[in-house]
């Protein structure tokens, strides 16, 4: 390729601020529907947070999985987007939709027979009957979230990202207005504490999901894809492709979500002070993630773009661009809670106990932003390439070798406790980033 036909780096981060905004804010909105009913809830009662955090870090860990499921139509989208051929695009939604259902189908089942064991987790006896019925309301809400993932992910990898934003900004006001409802019993409603927010976000996200489909269906400018989305010729092996694309998304994705998730079971076992802490900065660390996301999002897009046209040039040139972007959000962010700790921890909680635990947190979060990004970037960079496989095993060695034993021996064995069971995560997440960044150079050496 002429070296004059790669776009300048410039260029490049102009093209992922346009479509990567609308996903940071559509990403932190998926986030938020957690974190309002987290910061309304630790107003209501230091029970109801620490029972909101188990419950929400557990259904993480399957919505995380689903949602890297879903990617698996990106770079399908993309390449086939940068090829004009609309028609393989709609048949690919329909397809994505199918396998994302039976998806749903699974996680709902499995999620179900873990209610009849949540007495048998380890956490705090008092918390239980809290726990329960929120968490049958949140199960219930699973397969519409999933469902609206599969849209999103077409909107976004046809270039329409602003869609799923304003859909999800809409979606968390209804959530807020309901948990203020809800919660508190305003008006003629009845008070019904946390149950009161899982019924808001589980309405939220049916209508979410209502939204995408109207879209979709009623808007003309979607039209030239609904002739593909018709289709059912050659089905079978597009959904077999959405599958080896997806589930290796969706298993690096369940690691990294399941050694935050299963550090809130042994945050548990310390005490309902250190899982209500773990809770406020695992929604706080989970806004961070979503800006670094929605920038990485933004770069599998852009590469499964040139992938499609076979342009390695910009598709070198675009990760590099996009590892930039997060790096200077990462130096922003950790700066940014570094001087406001206290004003964060007082959001969610007037416990000084929690608020003690959290500032002792502050330290690993810090130290952990710089290998997120960089796990983040090259991570999308390799779905961009449809180069997913790889990522299973870095995540297991990462999240599953590395990090759980570790956050087990420093926080329990050692006593170190709630600081100590997140001194794991700077370590685990540098180590997956560096394995991320090696196989994508890589793959690029030796061309698409």
């Amino acid at each position: 390729m002429n070296h004059s036909s790669v776009l300048s780096y410039k260029t490049h981060i102009r093209s992922l601020i346009a479509l990567g905004f609308p996903i940071i804010i559509g990403q932190i909105g998926t986030i938020v529907q957690g974190l309002a009913d987290t910061i309304m809830t630790g107003q209501y009662s230091s029970q109801a947070l620490a029972a909101a955090g188990f419950v929400n870090n557990v259904m993480t860990l399957v919505l995380i999985f689903a949602m890297g499921y879903s990617y698996g139509l990106t770079p399908v989208v993309g390449a086939y987007h940068a090829r004009k051929e609309y028609q393989h695009i709609g048949q690919s939604l329909r397809c994505s939709l199918q396998t994302n259902a039976v998806l749903a189908t699974i996680i709902f089942l499995l999620m179900g027979s873990l209610y009849f064991f949540l007495d048998r987790l380890g956490q705090p006896e008092e918390l239980l009957p809290i726990i329960r019925p929120y968490y049958l309301v949140i199960l219930l809400s699973l397969p519409f979230q999933i469902l609206f993932n599969a849209y999103k992910q077409f909107f976004d990898g046809i270039g329409k990202t602003q869609i799923a934003m304003w859909i999800m900004i809409g979606a968390n006001i209804f959530n807020i207005i309901g948990n203020w409802f809800l919660i508190y019993g305003w008006g003629p409603f009845p008070e019904l504490g946390l149950l009161g927010a899982g019924i808001s976000t589980c309405l939220s996200r049916i209508g979410m999901l209502l939204c995408m489909t109207f879209i979709f269906y009623r808007s003309t400018s979607f039209r030239i894809y609904q002739e593909g989305f018709r289709l059912r010729e050659g089905n079978r092996e597009l959904r077999k492709k959405l599958n080896r694309l997806g589930l290796p998304i969706g298993l690096q994705m369940g690691m990294e979500c399941a050694s935050f998730a299963l550090c809130a079971v042994m945050q548990g076992w310390i005490g309902t002070s250190a899982l209500a802490a773990h809770q406020i900065m695992t929604n706080v660390a989970s806004v961070c993630y979503m800006i670094y996301y929605g920038i990485g999002a933004s770069v599998a897009i852009r590469i499964s773009h040139f992938t499609g046209l076979k342009d390695t040039g910009n598709v070198r040139r675009c990760a590099f661009a996009g590892y930039r972007m997060i790096l200077f959000c990462g130096i922003v962010l950790s700066s940014m809670m570094v001087l406001c700790h206290h004003q964060i921890s007082s959001f969610f909680t007037n416990d000084p106990a929690v608020s003690a635990i959290v500032m002792s947190l502050m330290v690993p979060f810090v130290l952990y932003q710089l290998g997120d990004g960089l796990q983040t970037n090259f991570a999308n960079a390799l779905r961009g390439i449809a180069d997913v496989k790889p990522m299973m095993r870095y995540a297991f060695i990462s999240y599953i070798v590395i990090s759980l034993p570790l956050s087990y021996f420093l926080g329990i064995q050692f006593a170190w406790g709630p600081a100590g069971i997140w001194m794991a995560f700077p370590i685990a997440l540098s180590v997956a980033g560096m394995l991320f960044y090696w196989r994508f150079n890589k793959k690029i050496s030796k061309g698409i």
